[in-house]
């Protein structure tokens, strides 16, 4: 619904997705400016998501520039009208399904990130191996057909290339419930791979992989859900780029996007208890090798 959408999210999805495909085109900021008769600043602003007030015609016109195909042209002038129609209100933005892959609102986030920290109770995306990628999206999809189900792992494992880029890679932190070792996904075989995966992957000068085991109880007296927060860095002047945001993953509902300073601090908080009673990086990876072998048969 329109109540539940945040213009702010909405206007920098429009935006990367603009700057994403301009760059795609090799077009200078400033050429393609020229080009739809817009001032330079007017399309910076644009692309960053500060424009109130996108316009669908300016939209339609870098569309066309780019050589956007017209199934996501559309999309793109429906996302300016709905950041135009959106209202600030708690902070709070629910999105189910809204846009196809080239408009996935999270997708658009980490691939932008500089930093992401998540509390995950299963292997998060970024860090699946193929074939268990392919047991939870099988499951998931369990009515559909096999191209469909390698489609999205073949997206899936594309996405991980923020991770293990030599150009400025994505800081990755991840804080993994004890659970995620022990609930068997695809079988031994995939569970034994995926873990020593882990165990290798962690060793990444900008990856953290630090497990949560059941003996630290529960964090703050309850049981939470998965979390990530994800920072976007800062300009040469020190100041945010674009503010954080905590996302949820809705599963079978909404995906929940939280924008609201007092709810990113409650779930910066949380991490920072949850890190403080995680294992470290060697006791992680001594773990997950002991699982793989002692529970998996891993040789």
């Amino acid at each position: 619904m329109p109540g539940d959408e945040s213009p702010t999210l909405l206007r920098r999805q429009l935006g990367r997705f603009l700057r994403e495909k301009r760059e795609g085109q090799g077009l200078a900021i400033q050429d393609a400016a020229r080009a739809v008769q817009l001032s330079y600043n007017g399309l910076q602003r644009l692309e960053t998501g500060r424009t109130v007030n996108p316009r669908r015609q300016d939209v339609r016109e870098l569309c066309s520039l780019y050589e956007v195909d017209g199934d996501e042209t559309k999309q793109a002038v429906d996302l300016a009208s709905r950041a135009a129609a959106a209202k600030d209100e708690d902070g709070v933005t629910s999105l189910g399904g809204l846009f196809s892959d080239a408009f996935n609102m999270y997708v658009g986030m980490e691939r932008s990130a500089r930093r992401l920290t998540s509390y995950e109770v299963q292997v998060p995306g970024l860090l699946q191996t193929a074939d268990y990628a392919r047991a939870l999206i099988g499951s998931f999809l369990y009515d559909g057909t096999r191209d469909e189900i390698e489609r999205r792992v073949e997206v899936r494992l594309r996405r991980q290339v923020v991770v293990t880029r030599k150009a400025t890679p994505l800081a990755l932190e991840i804080l993994l419930d004890e659970s995620a070792l022990h609930r068997i996904v695809g079988g031994p075989r995939v569970m034994a791979a995926q873990l020593r995966q882990l165990a290798e992957i962690s060793k990444l000068d900008n990856v953290s992989l630090r497990i949560h085991p059941y003996a630290a109880g529960f964090t703050r007296g309850i049981l939470h859900s998965s979390f990530v927060i994800l920072d976007f860095g800062t300009d040469s002047k020190g100041q945010p780029i674009e503010p954080p945001v905590v996302y949820l993953d809705g599963g079978m509902s909404s995906d929940l996007y939280l924008e609201k300073p007092e709810l990113v601090r409650r779930y910066t908080e949380m991490a920072d208890t949850i890190r403080r009673v995680a294992l470290d990086e060697k006791n992680t990876r001594d773990l997950l090798r002991q699982v793989a072998k002692e529970k998996y048969g891993d040789r």
